[in-house]
């Protein structure tokens, strides 16, 4: 793949995370209509319990955002410059599939390649960190050969 290929996929998974953030911003909002409405027609033990459960959903669900957001910063410094050895922001080609160093993020489908998004702490993504095509990683027990860095 190319540079323009890689420039491409980077978009693709900022429109991924760009979707996630967009779904978890509108469940707190619904979350917090629910409460507002909750709170007007209702009093007592139930009414509490149910305020509760959804305070503590909506914490869940901003603890998620703003890990999203996190990523989306992630993404915002990658750059599209080609790489020789692996570091953040590569896109490696390995015997077992496609790995872009960025950080985690669901599959993503490019040209009939599954695109795999890790991040460079993640057990995978320290074993590329510095290495250059030729160089081969074992994980789990499998052999990936690096045959192409981007």
């Amino acid at each position: 793949m190319t540079t323009d290929n890689k420039s491409t996929i980077l978009n693709l998974f900022k429109e991924v995370l760009e979707n996630k953030i967009t779904v978890l911003r509108q469940q707190i909002e619904s979350l917090m209509l629910d409460a507002q409405n909750d709170a007007k027609g209702s009093a007592g033990d139930k009414h509490e319990t149910a305020l509760a459960m959804m305070h503590l959903e909506q914490e869940k669900l901003n603890q998620k955002l703003s890990e999203a957001l996190e990523q989306q910063n992630i993404l915002k410094r990658i750059k599209d410059a080609p790489h020789q050895t692996v570091a953040s922001g590569s896109l490696v080609e390995t015997s077992k599939g496609w790995f872009y160093v960025c950080t985690a993020l669901p599959v993503i489908q490019y040209e009939n390649k599954q695109i795999f998004a890790v991040s460079p702490q993640a057990p995978i993504g320290k074993l590329l960190l510095g290495k250059n095509a030729g160089s081969s990683v074992t994980f789990n027990g499998t052999q990936f050969d690096i045959l192409n860095v981007v």
